[in-house]
Order: structure tokens, then sequence, then C-alpha cells
């Protein structure tokens, strides 16, 4: 008995498809039901409809045709797109008896021969005396939103199996004319049948050169030159994903704002401020119940959230956290930070607020080294956990997605202009000015702050910095 109900055929235009589904069709046993949720048609154009379901009847109901393509005598399934309707897709990618077929093709190949498509009017080609075509003009915007749609699309499905623990069996557009690959896949489908000769009736369109086929190739060349194809310019990312943290979230007494705070930012400052804009402390500890009746009870609302420079947000983080005693401390850490990482931070915790008990080319010494320790941490590369407090921005940005993005996004150094203005947005003209008060450590980062510890928060952060268009501290 087969391990699978159903297969899809995760493909896109132009990509072998109809080639692959002919040649499954040879197999006894199974079927193929074309395009079953391409949006504009059902199955084949002007051929509804399927398993007695029409167009606006697939609409209604996508797992209604899906159960139909289950219930139908052998081994049956679809070719399913990019642009095919998303609840197929996800009822598909969760179903572990469904077979995950993806067929991929050179996207520049694709390309053109999709444009030499739309020029002709030729989709399929059975007769090669009958051959249309034409050349086309290489769009490299055009080519660009092509290639993105096909990757997100392959980045998607490999996201959607690794979560759910399946696999696929993969197929390229060259694999197309190897009978053996084929008969692979009539194994991976659990279909005994196998194929004697590929089936021909589909003949390949456009064989030619791109030179032939295409009327502007220098160009075509040129743009592709600029293209980043492997990604190489791309900011790796390693970092472990954070959640939404809803219960640090601040909210005003009376007035709908709500504060979603990034740790070891200006938290003090805006509590301070909600604080004296109601004239009431503001409210916390909400719960994702709490939060969704609270905005229900203050619409029109606004959220927002502040960054903070990442060299001032390290150091807030390695004085609070690391270097001295206080709220908030972690004293097993920074044991782990001194004896594994070799953290020249004091044996014992340092009064910054006396001169005499510590001093700065030590201080300097140790946040450097922290620096250097974050971008390892940041990369997955320490056992030690990425704590929101240092966490990058950005990530803790993406965490707060999973429930709800903050409406605006501030920036601490414009706080004096920029919180009366959010107020004004929900009622409240007459919010008072706030009274940012610097981090009772500033003075020791500005001691010691140079190119040096510039560069190596550049390193750690290179993402924030790339995605916030940070400028030097100082």
């Amino acid at each position: 008995m087969t391990r699978f109900d159903y297969f899809i055929i995760l493909a896109d235009m132009r990509t072998g498809s109809n080639f692959l589904e002919s040649n499954l069709e040879a197999l006894d046993g199974v079927s193929c039901f074309g395009e079953a949720f391409n949006p504009a048609f059902v199955g084949y154009p002007k051929r509804e409809p399927l398993f007695g379901m029409s167009l606006q009847d697939r609409e209604n109901d996508p797992q209604a045709l899906i159960d139909a393509i289950k219930a139908a005598e052998g081994l049956c399934g679809f070719r399913f797109f990019h642009n095919h309707d998303p609840r197929a897709l996800d009822i598909c990618l969760a179903d572990p008896r469904c077979a995950k077929v993806i067929l991929t093709r050179n996207p520049l190949d694709a390309y053109v021969s999709l444009k030499i498509a739309h020029a002709t009017g030729q989709w399929k080609l059975t007769n090669a005396t009958h051959a249309k075509t034409q050349q086309i003009a290489f769009d490299p915007d055009e080519f660009a939103a092509h290639l993105r749609a096909m990757q997100d699309f392959q980045r998607l499905l490999l996201h959607r199996l690794q979560t759910t623990g399946q696999t696929a069996f993969f197929v390229g557009y060259d694999d197309l004319q190897d009978i053996e690959v084929l008969n692979g896949l009539a194994a991976f489908l659990g279909s005994s049948a196998r194929l004697a000769n590929l089936d021909k009736k589909l003949k390949r369109q456009n064989p030619a050169l791109f030179a032939d086929k295409v009327s502007n190739a220098v160009e075509m060349e040129n743009a592709l030159r600029n293209l980043d194809l492997l990604d190489l310019g791309r900011t790796p990312n390693f970092e472990p994903r954070k959640g939404p943290a809803i219960p640090t979230y601040v909210a005003a007494a009376r007035t709908g704002l709500i504060h979603m705070p990034l740790r070891s930012g200006p938290e003090a400052d805006v509590a301070d401020w909600l604080a004296a804009l109601d004239d009431a402390p503001p409210i916390r500890d909400f719960s994702q119940k709490t939060l969704r009746q609270w905005q229900e009870d203050h619409a029109p609302f606004r959220r927002f959230t502040v960054l903070r420079h990442p060299v001032a947000r390290a150091h807030v983080a390695y004085c609070d956290r690391i270097l001295t005693k206080g709220p908030g401390h972690f004293p097993r850490l920074r044991e782990s930070l001194r004896k594994i990482h070799k953290l020249p931070v004091p044996a014992v915790a340092p009064d910054l607020d006396d001169p005499g008990d510590y001093g700065v080319e030590a201080h300097r010494a140790g946040f450097t080294a922290f620096l250097h320790f974050l971008r390892n941490n940041l990369a997955g590369q320490t056992s030690i956990r990425v704590d929101a407090a240092w966490a990058s921005q950005l990530t803790l940005l993406q965490g707060m997605a999973q429930f709800n993005l903050p409406d605006v996004i501030l920036r601490e150094e414009h706080l004096g202009r920029d919180l009366p203005i959010l107020a004004a947005q929900v009622g409240r003209p007459d919010a008072p000015a706030p009274q940012p008060v610097p981090h009772r450590h500033t003075d020791w980062l500005s001691a010691i702050y140079d190119t040096t510890i510039e560069a190596v928060a550049r390193d750690a952060y290179a993402r924030d910095y790339e995605s916030f268009g940070f400028g030097n501290w100082r």
C-alpha cells in the first residue's frame, strides 16, 4: 500500500510541468488533473467542471476538491504554481499523506520561455512543424521580479517541509529527459508501474541559443552581472528567533498609547512619560487576552517602539546585566563569561559611581571584549543564550510581528519631538514634553568610545546597522 493518498507537483510556468504530467499519466494507476487550483480555471482552460466542481464551487471549498482528488481511483494529483490558491497549498503542505514533487528550472530559461509564449500565444507544442518563435526583449526589472517570486516560493516550500519533518522528490527541468529519474519518481509515489519510454507527444519549445531568442542579449548580460544570484551581499543571520514579549508592554492609563519596548532601550524614560501623560501609573503585565481587550477599549490607539543606537544599547546591557550588581544582573552568566570566554570582567563587581573603584582602560577592555562575544553569541556560536537585553533589535521586532507590529518605530534621539506628535494623533495635543534622562553610565561610554568600539559593534550588529541605517554613535 502506498504511503501517499495523492500528490502535488510544485512547479511554475515554463518549468516542464506539462511534460512531467503527461509522463505520469502514462503510468498505470496514476492520474494528474492539471492546474486544479489555477485562479482562472479548474484543471484545464475551458474544461470545467472537475469532479463536478465549478470554479465557484472550488473557490467556496478548496478542501472539497482535494478530497475528490484523494477519493478518485488510483493515485491522483495536480500541478500547483506559486500564484495558485494558497489555501490549497496550506492543506497539502500540512498533510504527510500528500506526496510533494518539486520541479525547478533555470530561472532565466523559464523567464525567456514565458515571454516567448506570451508573444506567440503558443503554450504547448506537439508538432515541431507548427513551432512559433519570436525574439523578445529582456526587461531587467521584470526578470528580477520573476526571480524573486520563484525564489520566495522555493524558500516557502523548503521551510514548510523542514518544520513539518517532511521531504519531497526534486526534479530539475533537464531531469525530465531521464527515464530513470521519472521511474524513480514513480517509486517515490508508491506506484509499481514503470515507463518503458518517455511520452514524446509534447515537444520542447524554443531550443535556440539565448542570442537568437533575445533581441537585447548584450543588455541582458550586463543586467545579469548586477544581479546577486547567489545572495553574496546578504548579512548572515543565525540569531535565534524571539517571541513577542507581550508581558513587557507598557500602556498609558487612559490614552490610547502602548509602548512595545526593546530591552536595554529607553524603557524607563518612556514609562515615566506615559505616567505623566495621564497623571497615573501606566498599565503593565499584559497577556495576549488583556492586550486584545486593551486595544478594543482604546481604539483608536497607537503601538510604538523605540530604537537605541547599537553601541549605546550594548553598553547598557553590559553595565546592567554583566558588569555591575543590581536588578536584572546575571551573576551566573557573568561567571561564564569570565571563566569560559575569558572576558576581562573584574572578579568583584565595581561601583561605577565611584571612579576610584574602576578604571577607564579596564572598562574599554571589558566592553570591547563583550562586543566580540556578542558577535559570536548572535551568530549562534556560543552555548550562552541570546538574551533580549542584547539580541538584535531587528530580531526583537520580528518577534513582535508574531502578534502585532508597532504602528510607529521611533528613535531615542528624537523622542522629545516625536512622542508629543504621537500623542496628538490619539487626541492628546496637550501631551507634556518627555524628560529623557541619560543612562546612568553613559559617561563611561563617552570616555572609552572610539573607532575600534564602533567597528566591533558594527560587526556584531550588522543586521541592525543595515536595516535601520545607524551612523556612528558619536
